[in-house]
């Protein structure tokens, strides 16, 4: 059987830092690989892969004002633009796989604080005075990814190149689209990585799965490595 796995990014690389930690652009992108591969588990069900595609956005590289420091910080020379640009670059290398770029809305970019840091600022367990950079954390929205997925799964079922998608994401938008490939006869598989999903979402897919050992409630807890 023809599978086709698609990996929303943005949510994958979110998922993969919490469960097993922070690795480099190269490692990332051979983890990518591995997790996804194990979808298809070749070698003991004959199933075939007929391409892994990943939907992500370029770093973004522009200055961006710090309300706390009261200065305009690159992102062209942050760490996390270098990071991100070279495991896009991995991406490019790897067989099999499609790397779809959507854009980002960089109009609405800007640092944020923390959720925990504004729980405690309403509490008042914390002082303003108290809040640090790293208190704070970059909001850049993405914009297209989610229609390329849609795009792609819509064609995927209509030409019927794959007879099973995996989708690789943690929330609905998606829905349409995998009505519409059910519709068609696919098989709609999502793998959310164990993040919590709405019970609804069962109505509309085939299966679910996540081919990692489940996490600790806690997710700061001692990472789990991918299930053998």
């Amino acid at each position: 059987m023809e599978i086709a796995v698609l990996v929303d990014g943005a949510f994958y690389l979110k998922r993969a830092r919490a469960l097993f930690g922070d690795k480099s652009p190269k490692d990332r992108a051979s983890e990518l690989m591995q997790y996804c591969n194990r979808h298809i588990n070749e070698k003991e069900t004959g199933n075939k892969l007929y391409r892994i595609f990943f939907y992500d956005c370029p770093p973004s590289a522009k200055n961006v004002y710090h309300p706390l420091s009261k200065k305009n910080v690159s992102l062209r020379k942050s760490s996390l633009f270098a990071w991100a640009t070279e495991f896009q670059s991995e991406l490019t290398t790897k067989r099999k796989l499609a790397l779809r770029r959507g854009e980002l809305l960089e109009s609405s970019a800007g640092y944020i604080l923390n959720p925990e840091i504004v729980k405690k600022l309403c509490d008042g367990s914390l002082r303003i005075e108290d809040l640090h950079e790293n208190d704070f954390s970059l909001d850049i929205q993405q914009k297209g990814v989610d229609m390329r997925i849609g795009l792609d799964i819509a064609s995927i079922a209509y030409k019927q190149q794959a007879k099973q998608i995996i989708l690789i994401a943690g929330d609905s938008d998606f829905v349409p689209a995998a009505k519409h490939a059910r519709r068609e006869g696919i098989d709609f598989i999502l793998d959310p990585m164990w993040n919590p999903i709405k019970p609804s979402l069962h109505e509309h897919i085939d299966g679910l799965t996540s081919c990692v050992s489940k996490p600790p409630n806690n997710i700061n807890d001692p990472l789990y490595a991918i299930r053998e």
